[in-house]
């Protein structure tokens, strides 16, 4: 399988849609900012929508407890201790073989690399101490005051400032959007949603005052190059550092707000506070995809999900449509790649729910998170070659991402096409387990800050 085409090959794939030259005007047209006052400014093509693609049955949701239910903190729960250990055994013997081998991304190099990058960042808390921030009344001053849209179009400049990638906003509904909230934090502490006036935390439960209305959702671009050397130390570390950077963001955001005057309340550890991709998919970040995890317009997979809850009143912003999950029902290609098998074949996404780390009342490819987590072991790492393979993951031809990206919001017959594209352009079809490109070149490159590019941000109002 080639890894590029030359431009004949490329026209003559391309042909199939017609003539390519006749798109450029097309896409052009549809790349025409809205007028919106503030937020996300995105090609018109990509549709706010009062529901989102994934459909949803909110009668059936209910909050989850993370620390009980999800294969990340109770693997031993699904599959047996004495399966767990065994899988310890072989990732110690695998990881001990490699790093003595001098194995492409298992070196010392990208093992001290893997190491640094989850160092360094502030510790992650649900709520500052009020008397480390000096907050308004501590000024002598009133707090911060403004229209809901004003509050949205300063916390984004605040966020992307600094190091958010999008931002958008949740209004929490008691009967629906509330439900994304964690009954119980993955430290197994009950998260009570109360009428009280402060939050508060103790030993076996954190409060969230009831007034605190509104998701904070924001997420952090990960390397493309780093993440196509996956399942390595190498890839590995790319989510490592994201994490790590997202903490940093999380402190700033919190001291941001309270200096406003107004809550602050995060994630207390990695993937706290609620169900990430679904505030995602609700914020309009982006759309559910067949690996089960948040797809974005402006980065495809390369991203993490964060979260934050404030009570500074927020305008909210509406779940899209661009045409990715219904990308995703004629894509496999994340199925095709998974060494561990753990991702649906399905054409369609479907109510019936797989395992009981995954959460009813909403249409989705579920996962098989116990064979994922098994891989896991095997590499010593986590994956996210489903991230590397996603034909959004891909930016490096500009022009065609553009194209590719209207016709995904506008034409779904194209879309296997645009797969096919896509295989020929960026995928060498590595064999199960392999990363899709050499771990060694990565050290060779001259990439920006953080191997991310922000040549893909969404363009603000001024």
């Amino acid at each position: 399988m080639t890894e590029s085409l030359t431009r004949r090959e490329f026209m003559k794939e391309f042909g199939k849609m017609g003539a390519a030259a006749a798109l450029v005007p097309m896409v052009v047209a549809g790349e025409q900012m809205s007028d919106k006052p503030a937020g996300l400014q995105r090609p018109a093509f990509i549709k706010e929508v009062d529901q989102p693609t994934t459909e949803v049955d909110w009668a059936k949701v209910e909050r989850l407890a993370e620390g009980e239910r999800t294969v990340r903190r109770q693997f031993a729960k699904y599959v047996g201790q004495e399966r767990v250990d065994k899988l310890s055994e072989i990732q110690k013997a695998n990881m001990d073989k490699y790093l003595k081998e001098d194995k492409p991304g298992y070196t010392l190099k990208d093992w001290a690399l893997q190491s640094a990058s989850g160092g360094g960042a502030a510790p992650r808390k649900f709520f500052l101490d009020p008397e480390s921030v000096r907050t308004p009344e501590a000024l002598g001053v009133p707090k911060w005051s403004g229209t809901p849209e004003d509050a949205a179009m300063i916390i984004t400049a605040a966020a992307r400032h600094l190091g958010a990638a999008t931002v958008g906003f949740v209004e929490l509904d008691t009967n629906t959007t509330e439900k994304l909230i964690y009954s119980k934090d993955p430290d197994g502490k009950e998260m009570k949603i109360l009428d009280v006036d402060a939050p508060a935390e103790d030993d076996a439960s954190r409060t969230i005052p009831k007034k605190a209305r509104y998701a904070i959702v924001y997420t952090v671009q990960m390397s493309e190059e780093t993440m196509t050397r996956c399942p390595t130390h190498l890839g590995a570390q790319t989510t490592s550092l994201t994490y790590s950077r997202s903490q940093n963001i999380q402190e700033r955001l919190q001291r941001f707000l309270m200096g406003l005057g107004y809550m602050a309340l995060g994630e207390s550890s990695t993937n706290a506070l609620g169900i990430a991709p679904a505030l995602g998919v609700m914020s309009g970040l982006g759309e559910l995809s067949r690996y089960n995890r948040l797809l974005t317009p402006e980065y495809g997979s390369m991203v993490r999900v964060f979260k934050m809850l404030t009570d500074l009143p927020v305008a909210p912003t509406k779940p899209i449509n661009a045409g990715l999950l219904e990308f995703c029902k004629n894509c496999t290609k994340c199925a095709d790649h998974c060494p561990s098998k753990a991702l649906s074949f399905e054409k369609e996404p479907t109510w019936e729910v797989k395992g009981g780390w995954n959460n009813a009342g909403h249409k989705a490819w579920f996962e098989d998170a116990t064979k994922c987590r098994s891989y896991w072991y095997e590499t010593g790492n986590n994956c996210g070659i489903c991230f590397a393979v996603c034909p959004f993951a891909s930016k490096n031809l500009a022009s065609f991402s553009r194209v590719r990206n209207y016709l995904t919001a506008t034409i779904p017959a194209f879309d296997g096409t645009l797969k096919k594209i896509d295989d020929l352009l960026y995928t060498p079809y590595t064999e199960f387990g392999k990363p899709q490109k050499d771990p060694e070149e990565w050290w060779r490159l001259n990439l920006p800050d953080y191997g991310i590019s922000t040549d893909q941000s969404v363009r603000m109002t001024s």
